[in-house]
């Protein structure tokens, strides 16, 4: 299967250190990526937004829910600054708010919680209150799909038992770009800690941790991986992140720009 048929990219302005604010608006980096899915990101869920990327093929919208606030430095100057909210219910609100919009856009297919062991250590987030979310999510069209991202080094069967019921795609990130080489064992793991669950693999086109580009000879690496486990049945896709990012790393972003379309 060609790849840009099983790729999204995460949509929005993501403001982190070291990223400016970019060029790329929502549904424009899938476009330059040369894919048609999309994980709506940062913004609200809304008809404008989701107008925006009517065309695509698919798209996933966060109910984390991240949030922008202003924020002022020393000098009293004002900038913005994404946050997440972290309140479970709006999280279980978020969902319920996709539902409905998906009945206007079929081509929402699911919603996503970023960072979802953030939501379970810092915020209450309970394995009651996530099947409510699931619950809320599928309430007006039961096909929709709650994406949980996680990170290989959270692959704790364990800690994620109590919430598999409410976890249909597991959206795997590798946090340290020079753990990359790792990837055979982290998706052994990763399958076995989400058994039956479809697998999403992230690339980032950033190492936030290193606050640097992603090596172009990791970014070569992860890729010839992905289109790797893709044919072998055992990626339903992979995520990248993000459009935000485009311009800020050109490099990364046009060198996986022509993988995928060699692929």
């Amino acid at each position: 299967m060609p790849l840009r048929d099983v790729g999204w990219v995460w949509e929005g302005q993501g403001l982190d250190p070291g990223v400016a604010p970019s060029i790329f608006g929502v549904g424009e980096g899938a476009r330059y990526l040369g894919l048609t899915r999309a994980c709506f990101m940062f913004h609200p869920n809304s008809e404008l937004a989701l107008e925006k990327m009517r065309g695509l093929d698919e798209v996933v919208c966060d109910i984390t829910k991240w949030q922008f606030r202003e924020v002022k430095d020393g000098a009293g100057r004002i900038a913005f600054q994404n946050f997440v909210s972290g309140d479970p219910a709006l999280t279980l609100a978020e969902a319920e708010k996709v539902s409905r919009l998906a009945r206007d856009f079929p081509n929402v297919t699911g919603a996503i919680i970023d960072d979802l062991s953030n939501l379970i250590n810092n915020h209450g987030y309970t394995p009651e209150r996530h099947a409510e979310v699931r619950q809320a999510l599928q309430r007006h069209d039961d096909t929709l799909r709650l994406w949980a991202v996680v990170y290989t080094h959270e692959l704790d069967p364990d800690y994620w038992r109590p919430y598999l019921p409410g976890i249909d795609v597991a959206n795997l990130w590798v946090w340290n770009a020079g753990n990359l080489p790792q990837l055979d064992d982290y998706m052994r793991r990763c399958r076995e800690v989400f058994p039956g669950k479809p697998i999403v693999l992230g690339a980032y086109l950033r190492d936030y941790a290193a606050r640097s580009p992603v090596p172009l000879e990791m970014l070569q690496l992860q890729f010839e991986r992905i289109a790797r486990y893709v044919e072998r049945g055992d990626l339903e896709g992979f995520s990248i992140l993000g459009a935000c990012l485009i311009d800020t790393q050109p490099e990364q972003a046009a060198w996986v720009r022509e993988f995928i379309a060699a692929h």
